[in-house]
């Protein structure tokens, strides 16, 4: 049994070895690699960072009320054209009870001033012409005349003044009852007219709401958002690994979602100096004015791309980035170049600007030499 196994032994060896020389032999016939070169080629080389955002009108200006009330009328919708003064809503007032009674008092009260005032005026006239009878007869002395004339004439003063000031309760009383009075015209509190030229974004309130005058305590409900159309931002944010790369003026390339085929052209005129966290990333906000050099309606509100064009460089020399090697030591950038069939030389090169499929090449390799695909993928099936 022991010289059956040792038998045994030995002949799984010798198989074993056998596969391995035929396995040698077999690596031996196989072709060399064949490795594929390419030329470089002249291009436009673009290095920018790409910033997602949205379409937005430069100015937004909420129209809100100066009065409280209940819409009556609305005269527009979103989308129309209007110019500064053209009327947007009408709203009618709901009087404040104590406001009301405040006003009415206010109007009695007045009206007591002014009868006080006009008894007052009619006993001074009739001391007044007394004294300037007596004056020209020579009774009294002209110091005695002109100091009846004087109480006279604050007499009439004070008459005049509390008719104002009657006037002024009366149209207090009016304007808390109804949101008007008379001689208001144009400015009437219930009137809710544009304030800028543009376009009607939004009309958030329909006929029926109530609305809140804007003051020191409230915001104000809003009437209609009005915007100019043809001066249009993007509003974006970039992060905090790219903010450093980018600065003001750099021209932007804005590509919308809706408006396929289209890129607008704009410059970056903001970078927020704080960033905000978002998801665990610091993001920057930006802001690009577009040029209005297209009648393309842009929409505000469209989700948009902008390109920020970092360097660019027009109709130079460049090759795959691929096809670039660096030495392991010193880290500086080459390229092998073929020098024969299938023999190739170490050849260092100047890079310029890259856009990270494609590099400019200063210096180093010329148009027409080969370069070599040193990093090139084994086809499927072979060894």
């Amino acid at each position: 049994m022991k010289r059956k196994g040792t038998l045994i032994t030995l002949i799984v060896i010798f198989l074993l070895f056998i596969l391995g020389i035929w396995y040698i032999w077999i690596k031996d016939q196989q072709d060399p690699i064949v490795y594929e070169t390419e030329t470089p080629t002249v291009e436009n080389v673009v290095k920018k960072t790409v910033a997602t955002g949205s379409i937005v009108p430069k100015e937004e200006v909420l129209i809100k009320p100066n009065i409280s009330g209940i819409i009556d009328e609305i005269f527009v919708e979103a989308g129309d054209l209007v110019t500064a003064g053209d009327l947007l809503a009408k709203v009618k007032v709901v009087p404040n009870v104590n406001s009301l009674n405040t006003a009415k008092n206010n109007i009695n009260s007045a009206q007591t001033q002014l009868e006080t005032a006009r008894l007052a005026l009619q006993n001074q006239e009739s001391i007044f012409n007394r004294q300037k009878g007596l004056f020209e007869k020579g009774v009294i002395s002209a110091n005695e005349f002109d100091n009846a004339q004087l109480t006279y004439n604050q007499a009439l003063q004070r008459y005049n003044q509390e008719k104002v000031n009657l006037q002024g309760a009366q149209q207090t009383f009016e304007i808390v009852k109804t949101g008007t009075t008379s001689g208001l015209g144009a400015t009437a509190n219930t009137e809710i007219r544009a304030t800028v030229s543009g376009m009607v974004l939004d009309v958030p309130v329909k006929v029926g709401n109530q609305v809140i005058e804007a003051n020191n305590f409230n915001d104000g409900t809003t009437i209609a958002t009005l915007a100019d159309v043809g001066k249009m931002i993007f509003e974006g944010k970039v992060d905090e690994s790219e903010v450093g790369k980018i600065t003001e003026n750099l021209p932007l390339e804005i590509t919308v979602g809706a408006i396929e085929d289209k890129k607008f052209d704009a410059i970056l005129d903001y970078i927020a100096p704080k960033g905000i966290e978002e998801n665990g990333a610091i993001q920057f906000e930006i802001k690009g004015t577009l040029s209005k050099k297209d009648t393309t309606f842009i929409r505000a509100g469209l989700s948009a791309n902008a390109s920020i064009i970092l360097a660019k460089a027009d109709s130079v020399l460049t090759i795959k980035e691929a096809l670039v090697q660096y030495d392991p030591k010193t880290q500086k950038p080459f390229v092998e170049v073929e020098v024969g069939d299938q023999k190739f030389e170490r050849r260092d090169v100047e890079l310029g600007i890259s856009d990270g499929l494609k590099v400019e090449v200063k210096n180093g390799v010329s148009k027409e030499e080969k370069i070599k695909v040193w990093n090139q993928i084994t086809p499927a099936g072979e060894f």
